[in-house]
C-alpha cells in the first residue's frame, strides 16, 4: 500500500506533462493562445518544476518527508482545480507554474520516501523497479488518457482528473508511510530564486523574439536580465554552505558532458511532442483520443532502447550508447523536417518518430548511469536531481528557441501567403482575417507546416550537439566501467 501511494503521486506529476500536451490545440482555441505563446503551458510547469526540484529534495530531508510530500501533493492539486476553472491565459498558466512546484515537492519526496519505508536489498530494488516503470509508462499514459478524456470531455478535465487522484493519496499517506527523521540543513532559497528566475527571463527573451522580432527592446532586456540574474546564481552556489547546485558536480568530465547531453537531447524530445502535436490534430485533423494513440509507439520504442541498452552495456560500456542514441534521436528529427501538407501519418510521421524513440531509450540508461557513476556516496541525490532538473530546464530553453524558429518561419510564410489568400478571399473571409490576423485553411496548414518543419531543423541541430559532446567529452576509463557493472541500472529521469 505505501508502494502504491508513492508511485500513484511519480504517476500523477509524470503524466501531467504529456496528458496536457494533448489538450494544447484545444486550449489554444478556448483561451484564445497563439502558437508561440502556446508554450508557455508547457514551459510555466517544467520551469518550475525542473528549478525547485533540489530544492524540493532538501525540504524532504529536513523538515521530515511524509509531512513534505502530502504539502506537495496538496498544493499540486489545488493548482490543477484553479487550472481547470481557468477562465483566461494567465489564470491558466499561474496555475500551471503553481503546478510545477507542487511536483517539485513530491516528486523528490516520493523517491526518497521508498528509502526510508522499504528495507535495503530485493524489496527496496523492487520497489525502485516499480518506480522506475511508473516514471517510464507515465508518459504513455498521459497520452491516452488526454486523448480520452479531452474527446469525451473536455480539456479541462486534463487538469480536473488530479483532483481526486491527489485527494485520495493525501488520505492515504498518513496510515501507510512513516514520517523520516528531520535531518539539519540549510535552505538555499537564493539559489532556487535566482536558478529560476534566470531561466524564466532567458526563455521569455526567446518566445518575445518569436512574436515581437530580435530588435524588439523588452526582448533585448530580458536576454540581458537572465545573464545577470544566471552570473549572480553562479556566484551564490560557490559561496553557499549547502547550495541546491553543488558546482563540484561539474568539475566531472564525464558528468558535465552527460548534463550537456541531457540538456541538448530534452530541448529536442520537449519540442518534437509540441509541434507534433499541433502538426497531427490541426493539419493531418486527427482527433484528441486518435493523437494519443499515435504517439504510442514512442513509449513502446523507447522501452526496446531502453532494454537493449541495458543488457549490452555492461559488455560494451555506455559510450557506445551515448553515441548511436543521439545520432538515431537526430536522424529522426532531421527526417521530420520533410513534412508538408501532404503528409501522411504513416509515410512521414512513424518512421521518424521510431528511429527517434530507440536513439531515446538507448540515451536514458546511459545518461544516468554515466551522471551517477563514481559519486561520492553524500552527492548520490544531488547527481540524480540535477539530471533531472538539467532534463526539464532544457527543455523548456530548447523548446522556446524552437518557438522562435517556428515563429520566424510561419511569420515569413504567411507573408508569402496572405496575397495568394487575399486574391481568392470572400468579402467575409477577408473581414475575418483583418480582425484576426489568422489565415483560413488550405493556407494556415501550409504557415503551420512551414513552422513546424523549421522547428524540427533547430531539434535536429539540438541531437547533433549531443552527439558531438558523446563522441569529444565522454571518456570512460576501465575503471568506470568496472563500477557501472557493479551498479546496475538505475532509475530513469522522469
Amino acid at each position: 500500500m505505501a508502494l502504491l501511494v508513492i508511485a500513484s503521486c511519480q504517476l500523477m506529476v509524470v503524466l501531467d506533462i504529456t496528458i496536457v500536451n494533448i489538450a494544447l490545440p484545444h486550449i489554444q482555441s478556448s483561451l484564445d493562445f497563439d502558437t508561440t505563446s502556446l508554450s508557455w503551458v508547457v514551459n510555466a510547469y517544467t520551469l518550475t518544476f525542473g528549478g525547485l526540484l533540489l530544492l524540493g529534495g532538501r525540504a524532504g530531508d529536513i523538515l521530515g518527508r511524509r509531512r513534505v510530500f502530502v504539502f506537495g501533493v496538496l498544493l499540486f492539486v489545488l493548482a490543477s482545480l484553479l487550472g481547470g476553472l481557468a477562465h483566461n491565459s494567465w489564470q491558466l498558466l499561474a496555475a500551471r507554474a503553481l503546478q510545477g512546484v507542487g511536483g517539485a515537492i513530491a516528486s523528490p519526496t516520493s523517491l526518497a520516501l521508498i528509502s526510508t519505508t522499504f528495507r535495503e536489498g530485493p524489496e527496496r530494488n523492487r520497489a525502485f523497479g516499480v518506480f522506475a516503470a511508473v516514471s517510464a509508462g507515465g508518459g504513455a499514459i498521459g497520452l491516452l488518457a488526454g486523448g480520452m478524456l479531452v474527446e469525451w470531455l473536455n480539456w479541462r478535465w486534463v487538469l480536473f482528473v488530479n483532483v481526486p487522484i491527489g485527494l485520495l493519496i493525501v488520505l492515504a499517506t498518513p496510515r501507510w508511510i512513516k514520517e523520516s527523521e528531520r535531518r539539519p540543513g540549510h535552505f538555499d532559497i537564493a539559489g532556487a530564486a535566482t536558478s529560476t528566475v534566470g531561466m524564466v527571463l532567458l526563455v521569455y527573451g526567446f518566445i518575445r523574439a518569436a512574436q515581437d522580432g530580435w530588435r524588439d527592446a523588452l526582448t533585448l532586456a530580458s536576454f540581458a536580465a537572465a545573464v545577470v540574474v544566471l552570473v549572480l546564481f553562479v556566484l551564490v552556489e560557490r559561496r553557499s554552505p549547502q547550495p541546491i547546485t553543488p558546482l563540484r558536480m561539474f568539475a566531472d568530465r564525464n558528468r558535465a558532458g552527460t548534463y550537456g547531453m541531457m540538456l541538448s537531447l530534452a530541448a529536442a524530445i520537449f519540442g518534437m511532442f509540441f509541434f507534433l502535436t499541433l502538426f497531427v490534430q490541426n493539419v493531418l485533423d486527427f482527433s484528441p483520443l486518435m493523437a494519443g494513440l499515435a504517439f504510442l509507439p514512442v513509449s513502446a520504442v523507447i522501452a526496446v532502447g531502453a532494454g537493449l541498452a541495458s543488457q549490452l552495456l555492461p559488455r560494451f560500456g555506455p559510450k557506445p550508447f551515448m553515441v548511436t542514441g543521439a545520432v538515431l534521436a537526430a536522424a529522426g528529427l532531421a527526417w521530420l523536417t520533410l513534412t508538408d501538407v501532404h503528409s501522411t501519418y504513416a509515410g512521414s510521421v512513424l518512421g521518424p518518430i521510431l528511429v527517434f524513440s530507440l536513439g531515446m531509450g538507448m540515451e536514458f540508461v546511459a545518461l544516468t548511469l554515466m551522471a551517477l557513476s563514481n559519486v561520492e556516496t553524500e552527492d548520490t541525490g544531488a547527481a540524480s536531481g540535477l539530471l533531472n532538473a538539467t532534463q526539464q530546464v532544457g527543455g523548456s530553453l530548447g523548446l522556446s528557441i524552437l518557438v522562435t524558429m517556428y515563429g520566424t518561419a510561419s511569420r515569413n510564410e504567411a507573408e508569402k501567403r496572405v496575397p495568394e489568400f487575399l486574391s481568392r478571399a470572400t468579402p467575409a473571409e477577408r473581414v475575418r482575417f483583418e480582425r484576426t490576423g489568422v489565415l483560413p485553411d488550405p493556407w494556415g496548414d501550409q504557415v503551420l507546416t512551414s513552422g513546424v518543419s523549421a522547428a524540427f531543423v533547430a531539434a535536429a541541430i539540438f541531437a547533433g550537439v549531443a552527439a558531438v559532446i558523446a563522441v569529444l567529452v565522454i571518456q570512460v576509463r576501465p575503471s568506470d566501467l568496472e563500477r557501472l557493472k557493479g551498479d546496475g541500472v538505475g532509475v530513469p529521469p522522469g
